[in-house]
C-alpha cells in the first residue's frame, strides 16, 4: 500500500522523484565513503569512493565539492550510529556491566569514528574544527562516562578507572587492529576484548598508577598545533 502511494506521488510529481534519487545517491555516497575510509583510510582518492557507490564523479562532487566534507559528513553520520547504537545498549541491556561488554563490540562505526578522530593524523585536526562533530562526540563521551559511573555503583567495573580510561583502551585496540578482517585478525580482536574486559573488572588486576584519564585528555576540545 505504502509502496504505491509513493509511487502516485512521484507519477504526479516529478521533483519528488530527483529528490529521492538525490537522497539514494548521498546515502550510496556515504556508506560506500564508510567501507573504503574503513578498509584505506580517508586519504584514498575520491574517484574510487565514486566507483564503490556506483555513482559519476561529477555526483560525488556535487554533493561533496571536497574530500573534506565528504570526511565531515561521514563523521557525522557515523557519529549517530554509534550514539544510536549506545543508547539501544544502555536501555536494552539488563546490566551496565553488560552495555559496557556490548560497547566494546558495536559496528564498524565505532571503529571509523575512532580511527579518523583519534588515530588518523591526516583528518584529526580537521574534525577538530567542525562544531557539529565536537558535539556528537562529545554527546558520545558523556554516554561513556554514565556507563562508567552506572558499572562502578553496581559493583562490576573497578572504581579506579574513568571514561577517558574506555576511550583510550577503545583508541588503542582500533588504531592496532588491521584493515583487512580475516578471521583469524577478527578472532584477536574478540580476544583482545575479552582480555580488556577481565581487566576492567572489579576485584581483578593490579593496581592501576596515578588518576584515571580525563575524558579532555583523549579529546582535546578544538584544534591546536599539538598533536
Amino acid at each position: 500500500m505504502w509502496k504505491e502511494i509513493v509511487q502516485i506521488c512521484v507519477w504526479n510529481n516529478p521533483d519528488m522523484a530527483l529528490r529521492a534519487d538525490a537522497q539514494r545517491n548521498l546515502e550510496q555516497i556515504i556508506a560506500a565513503a564508510k567501507q573504503v575510509f574503513t578498509e584505506q583510510g580517508p586519504e584514498v582518492p575520491m574517484e574510487e569512493i565514486a566507483r564503490a557507490a556506483g555513482v559519476g564523479v561529477g555526483t560525488l562532487y556535487r554533493r561533496f565539492p571536497d574530500r573534506e566534507a565528504l570526511i565531515r559528513a561521514v563523521t557525522r553520520a557515523n557519529f549517530d550510529a554509534v550514539l544510536d547504537e549506545t543508547r539501544s545498549a544502555m536501555a536494552e541491556e539488563p546490566t551496565a556491566w553488560d552495555t559496557l561488554r556490548r560497547f566494546f563490540h558495536l559496528s564498524r562505526e565505532l571503529r571509523l569514528s575512532v580511527q579518523l578522530n583519534l588515530v588518523h593524523m591526516s583528518t584529526r585536526r580537521l574534525l577538530l574544527e567542525d562544531t557539529d562533530a565536537i558535539g556528537r562526540r562529545d554527546e558520545m563521551f558523556e554516554l561513556v562516562e554514565q556507563m562508567v559511573a552506572a558499572a562502578q555503583r553496581e559493583g562490576t567495573l573497578r572504581a579506579d578507572v574513568g571514561a577517558g580510561d574506555i576511550a583510550m583502551l577503545v583508541s588503542l585496540l582500533v588504531g592496532q587492529t588491521r584493515r583487512e578482517w580475516t578471521p583469524a585478525a577478527l578472532l584477536g580482536v574478540e580476544r583482545a576484548i575479552a582480555l580488556i574486559l577481565d581487566g576492567l573488572r572489579a576485584g581483578t588486576g593490579t593496581e592501576l598508577p596515578g588518576q584515571p584519564v580525563p575524558v579532555t585528555e583523549i579529546a582535546p576540545q578544538k584544534a591546536t598545533g599539538n598533536y
